[in-house]
């Protein structure tokens, strides 16, 4: 349907009619796998002009469409590659609007529900599996990464200690893994995966990680170096209740679920809820809004509580790593402003390395770089905190893809993409070991 005879403002006059169908056709409360995304479409567009920006960002605020790439809407200019979940109810007059504006358009995914159950086994009901027969090629729920860690605590005593740091805002555990032998002068990692719910092949690669780990550290002389000199802390998932609801209501849920006295809308963006340049560009004061930085710093008892952890133990961390998708990309302050940070040429090295040891697996390419010229500016993150907060090395992995699969990374490439991961956290990791400010 082109509506070739329509003009951009007679097209646009059809948004509230999209609004009304929303309205009466959304389903109510409805589980991941109740056909609640059947006909909805991600579709990637590149704004060539000011009008064309102007013109998305109409149709972003009226529709309240859900962002994939980038993550807010500030972030959209001329140039900017932009993919975009659109409801099935929409879609038709959303893609018109888009031809009359002559805003050219791909549509990646062309039915978000087919794909959703097409790339995972979590469509059927696979087997519980014992904890012995663990498969890392899945995507596990809380409950199972959960008992996974429970598991592990009791089957290497002497090695990984399993400890809560805290309570989430909906009551959940904050549970946090130490691995390596106890020796007081050692220095430390700092590793946490799904601080985005939505963003799950994060959490499948913390987990791979300390399955490697522990097949490999007494037989890699790498990874017997590393644990030589190194406890590593691993956080599966950061952001539990968030997880937990991507799971069970919202595959594509991005922030915490804390509950706002000004809003109906609920959730912080996790990763710009930091005392580091909190609120400024990059983040929303909006609750609805994907990025919304929260009622204040450290609002959130998620980010809280890590940031509490951090601040005791920062004078033995000396590397913080967080897990995030998608992007392929390898990313290091700062992210809140365009500047170069004191011992950019050691972390910049540890940056090519890491993404050339990644390279050789697979052939697979990563961008490095400074986040804010990488990616886009964003203030209040993690990563800024951390590296303002005394941790020289911090970095942050946007895993696989760059859009054909977006958030709904299927289960067969969860194990290509940790073990390339895998080479770089391992170069990462060595690289700091060395004499290096």
């Amino acid at each position: 349907m082109k509506f070739l005879g329509k003009s951009r403002s007679q097209t646009a006059a059809f948004l509230p009619l999209c609004l009304f169908l929303l309205k009466i056709l959304q389903p109510g409360h409805s589980h991941l796998y109740s056909n609640r995304y059947a006909g909805d479409k991600v579709i990637r567009l590149i704004p060539n002009t000011e009008e064309d920006v102007n013109a998305l960002k109409k149709i972003y605020h009226q529709l309240k469409v859900d962002l994939w790439q980038p993550s807010s809407i500030s972030h959209v200019s001329e140039g900017t590659v932009t993919d975009v979940h659109i409801p099935q109810n929409c879609s038709w007059i959303l893609l018109a609007f888009l031809q009359e504006a002559n805003i050219q358009y791909k549509i990646l995914i062309d039915d978000l529900q087919e794909a959703l159950e097409k790339g995972s086994s979590l469509q059927t009901q696979r087997s519980r599996r014992s904890l012995i027969e663990y498969n890392y090629e899945v995507y596990h729920s809380l409950e199972e990464i959960q008992n996974w860690m429970h598991h592990l605590n009791k089957s290497y005593t002497g090695f990984i200690h399993m400890f809560s740091i805290g309570k989430s805002y909906e009551g959940r555990s904050l549970f946090v893994l130490k691995l390596g032998r106890s020796r007081s002068y050692k220095r430390a990692v700092w590793i946490d995966c799904g601080i985005h719910a939505r963003e799950w092949v994060g959490p499948a690669f913390c987990q791979w990680f300390v399955k490697e780990v522990l097949l490999t550290y007494r037989s890699d002389p790498t990874m017997r170096k590393m644990f030589n000199h190194l406890y590593f802390y691993v956080m599966p998932v950061f952001n539990v209740d968030g997880y937990h609801f991507s799971w069970t209501n919202d595959r594509f849920w991005r922030k915490t679920r804390s509950k706002n006295s000004r809003s109906r809308c609920r959730g912080v963006d996790a990763n710009r809820n930091w005392k580091v340049k909190w609120c400024d560009e990059g983040a929303s004061m909006h609750p609805c809004d994907d990025t919304y930085c929260g009622p204040f710093p450290e609002s959130e008892p998620e980010v809280k509580a890590v940031a509490n952890f951090l601040r005791k133990h920062r004078k033995h961390i000396k590397a913080y790593l967080s897990f995030h998708a998608y992007a392929q990309m390898l990313l290091y302050p700062y992210s809140y402003k365009y500047a170069t940070i004191p011992n950019f040429s050691c972390v910049e090295t540890a940056a090519y390395k890491a993404v050339n040891a990644l390279r050789s697996v697979y052939g697979v390419r990563y961008r490095y770089g400074p986040a804010s010229s990488t990616l886009y500016v964003s203030s209040g993150s993690s990563m800024d905190w951390a590296y303002k907060n005394g941790i020289p090395y911090t970095f942050a992995f946007e895993l696989r893809d760059t859009g054909h699969f977006g958030f709904l990374l299927p289960e067969g490439l969860i194990k290509p993409t940790c073990i390339e991961t895998m080479l770089a956290v391992k170069n990462i990791t060595i690289h700091l070991l060395k004499k290096c400010p």
